[in-house]
């Protein structure tokens, strides 16, 4: 059984060091940071600025807890147990020096029970006293907006691996400093052809005072693609469901475990690693003997073995830098001596707990002073086609290569052909240089408000989308905006464990310009005012005008819906772009609709269902999971529930900004804690003040209006 425990001590931010650039060991307190994950688009990773990234699944039966790299976001469907930067390397005097030391290799993250079973390395980063992950966005009505930001959301951090002893004075295992500073950047985007991908930017600079020789640049994960809302417990049989395997051929290279549970239900989707490029760009290289050493390179070993001759866990640097050179064991390198279906799980009864590595190098010198830079991406996808869950085909990876290609898109940015030069064509900025790290964009994503009631909800949304540009676009494509898309979710969505949101979501109505390709519609139907355009309404405490609205009636009250309104354009067929459309999550909102607060005395307090049956059709599959509702209530108030015998079983207090967040329904099928009720309701789990199931039987409830003094009187049944 791994021993997990150990790793989340790592990563609560016990042991990291500090950044300098002289080389020197103060006694400062260092801060580590691994409280930021993404969250504008589809994927969420937690990332640290100590080279990790993962969070080891800590909290994880604790609700809103955060990702480890959870796709789709709120699904519950991990990827990443944890991972890290990898950089290995030869140290000497000079450029032409023949004699060299090493080889070292400093790892952000390794197998985590090699802390306990007494092989060595280990967490090898640290930071300064003080840093912090410093986060930007190019939205601009984001809280982190900065006009320097790549993404809608950058994560942006600097650590060392200079240092031999954490803060408190404990010694790194083992650990013989390369004397390198990373600057890492990671970067992520809402657009729905963009949002399963995160791009990690390393910058390495050698800081020492001698020449790094032979350099290799990688990252190691212990990928774990499991849904945690039906495998709550993280045993061993947990982590040993991992089949691997790795794309290699001119336009990809790709590192990649889906679940390959045989009997348990596998997730049905994709973890991939995928080095995008560097800078400077190395190639293979042929060494005496006539062996190519490939400039990118996979390896995968199983948890703490240290017996198979091909899957060992490197215990060492030299085994270690024998892997990012490629080999697996001896010779041996993937499809030469290993063949890939040893990656491949074709019986429960193989337990195959592997991590996987993906590197690029060798850089032949790093100077002092000096840096490279070199780019990954994490990549995740549902698996395309019918076949089986377990198994991995070139069909069921259709979708995974498509969203890697749109990764490798973003790196070359303007550089279409990815050829490493521009084109007059691709001289999109007039200046002849390559841009990285764009892409095309959709219309700006609508400001979007619904405003629950009793069995409706009403959408509201602005016209920025309107003004949109594109900024990759051909000149004459650039304010393309066609029209708008209402989504909605129908319930009980929310109960199905296995079904993702975006699959959820269903089109409700489609408003169009007369010159899009479309219904072309017009958009009078959902104008404020149908008679003129430049109508709208705003909200108290709401600076945003909204020129839209469309109203829903018919809604149940006390189920949820979720609501998105996107915004999309005509398309650019001169760079072979379909019709782009804004993300699906960026604006989403979360409802139930019920009944306003009610704050007169002559309206009678209630709940529903009444009487409750035990595994109503809305609850969950445990006691937990269960809930009533009282509504009319009134703005603030307090309730509380008694036995027949007067005993008080729950004090409720209730104010109309209320949505449930006390209780685990919510938590749990409606992840992100944003959702909005009426504010004249309050859910119930069922669960006494003592934290305790009630029992079968007739309860009393008394409702206290906390501006009024007024207290009204009510009862219901509850039978299981």
């Amino acid at each position: 059984m791994r021993y997990r425990v150990l790793l989340v001590l790592f990563l609560s931010g016990l042991f990291f060091g500090f950044l300098p650039d002289d080389n020197k060991k103060l006694a400062k307190t260092m801060d580590d940071d691994n409280s930021k994950y993404t969250n504008v688009g589809n994927i969420g990773l937690t990332v640290s600025n100590y080279g990790v990234y993962g969070n080891g699944l800590r909290n994880l039966t604790q609700p809103n807890h955060p990702p480890s790299c959870e796709y789709p976001l709120g699904s519950g469907i991990e990827h990443i147990f944890v991972g890290g930067l990898w950089v290995g390397a030869y140290v000497k005097d000079n450029a032409t020096s023949i004699s060299k030391s090493g080889p070292f290799v400093t790892t952000g993250a390794i197998d985590a029970s090699s802390l306990v079973s007494g092989r060595n390395g280990g967490f090898e980063f640290t930071n300064a006293a003080g840093a912090k992950i410093v986060e930007r966005s190019t939205l601009i009505d984001s809280r982190y907006y900065n006009p320097f930001a790549i993404s809608h959301q950058d994560l942006v951090s600097d650590y060392t691996d200079v240092n031999k002893t954490y803060s408190n004075g404990t010694q790194i295992t083992d650990h013989e400093p390369l004397n390198i500073n990373i600057h890492e950047e990671n970067y992520c985007w809402n657009f729905p052809f963009a949002d399963f991908f995160v791009i990690k930017n390393y910058t390495i600079k050698n800081v020492g005072q001698k020449y790094l020789d032979s350099v290799y640049v990688g990252l190691w994960t212990d990928a774990v693609v499991r849904n945690t809302k039906i495998y709550t417990s993280t045993n061993t049989a947990f982590f040993s469901k991992g089949g691997n395997g790795y794309l290699d051929n001119d336009t990809m290279k790709l590192a990649y475990e889906y679940d390959a549970d045989v009997w348990g239900g596998a997730c049905d989707s994709y973890i991939g690693i995928a080095y995008l490029g560097s800078t400077p760009e190395v190639k293979n290289f042929v060494v005496s003997g006539g062996d190519t050493l490939f400039a990118s390179n996979f390896n995968a070993w199983t948890h703490s073995n240290s017996t198979d001759p091909n899957f060992f866990a490197p215990g060492n640097d030299l085994q270690r830098y024998t892997k990012m050179q490629g080999y697996f064991g001896g010779t041996n390198r993937y499809g030469r001596g290993i063949n890939p279906a040893d990656l491949k799980v074709k019986d429960q009864s193989i337990q195959s707990n592997k991590s996987m590595l993906i590197t690029h190098g060798y850089y032949k010198n790093i100077a002092p002073g000096d840096s490279i830079n070199v780019v990954f991406a994490i990549v995740c996808s549902n698996k395309s086609g019918n076949d089986p869950a377990n198994l991995d085909n070139p069909d069921q990876r259709k979708e995974l290569v498509s969203n890697a290609d749109w990764a490798y898109r973003a790196y070359y940015g303007n550089d279409k052909n990815r050829d490493g030069k521009i084109d007059p064509k691709e001289d999109i900025f007039g200046d002849g240089k390559i841009h990285r790290f764009i892409l095309p964009a959709p219309p700006t994503t609508p400001v979007l408000k619904v405003v629950p009631g009793k069995n409706t909800a009403t959408i509201y949304w602005d016209k920025r989308a309107e003004a949109s540009i594109d900024p990759i676009a051909s000149e004459d494509k650039k304010r393309d905006f066609a029209g708008y898309k209402i989504y909605r979710t129908q319930p009980p969505f929310d109960l199905n464990l296995n079904q993702t949101l975006a699959n959820s979501f269903e089109l409700l109505l489609q408003a169009d310009s007369s010159a899009a390709t479309g219904f072309n519609t017009g958009f009078k139907k959902v104008m404020i005012d149908p008679t003129d355009a430049n109508k709208y309404v705003t909200f108290d405490g709401d600076t945003n005008k909204y020129y839209y609205k469309y109203e829903l009636k018919n809604l149940l009250n006390g189920w949820q819906y979720v609501f998105s309104v996107t915004a999309y354009d005509k398309g650019d067929p001169d760079n072979g772009l379909p019709p782009l459309e804004s993300s699906l999550f960026a604006n989403m909102k979360r409802i139930i609709p019920g009944t306003p607060a009610v704050n007169d005395n002559s309206t009678s307090i209630g709940v529903y269902p009444n009487p409750y049956y035990a595994k109503a059709i809305w609850d969950g599959n445990s006691e937990r999971l269960r809930k009533i509702y009282f509504y009319n209530l009134p703005s603030s108030c307090e309730i509380t529930i008694y036995t027949l015998a007067g005993d008080i079983v729950k004090r409720i207090h209730h104010d109309q900004t209320s949505n449930g967040s006390d209780t685990r329904w919510f938590s749990t099928y409606a992840s992100d804690g944003k959702q909005q009720m009426a504010g004249g309701e309050h859910a119930w789990d069922l669960i006494t003040g003592n934290d305790q199931a009630i029992a079968t039987g007739l309860y009393l409830f008394t409702v206290k209006n906390n501006a009024s003094g007024e207290i009204k009187k009510g009862k219901f049944l509850i039978v299981k």
